[in-house]
């Protein structure tokens, strides 16, 4: 994965160049706007404060959450 945080100048082309790729590979790029990315990372922060102040969620316990993961991994496993 490669990460570059690049600024969009007049002619509104971007270029990417010297990438660590062979010929022909398939990649999917995905552009995000920095502050569409810092909204979107505030709107999850909201969300899991939401969640947390849920009068059952506050009745977990680290055990509790352990036994879930562990029966969902083993009821997915092939």
């Amino acid at each position: 994965m490669i990460k570059r945080q690049l600024t969009i100048d007049s002619s509104h082309n971007l270029l990417l160049s010297n990438l660590p790729y062979k010929t022909g590979q398939k990649l999917t790029v995905i552009i995000v706007a920095e502050e569409e990315q810092q909204q979107r990372c505030q709107q999850w922060k909201n969300f899991f404060k939401q969640l947390q102040a849920n009068p059952v969620a506050q009745t977990l316990t680290d055990d509790d959450i352990a036994a879930e993961i562990d029966a969902y991994r083993n009821e997915n496993r092939h």
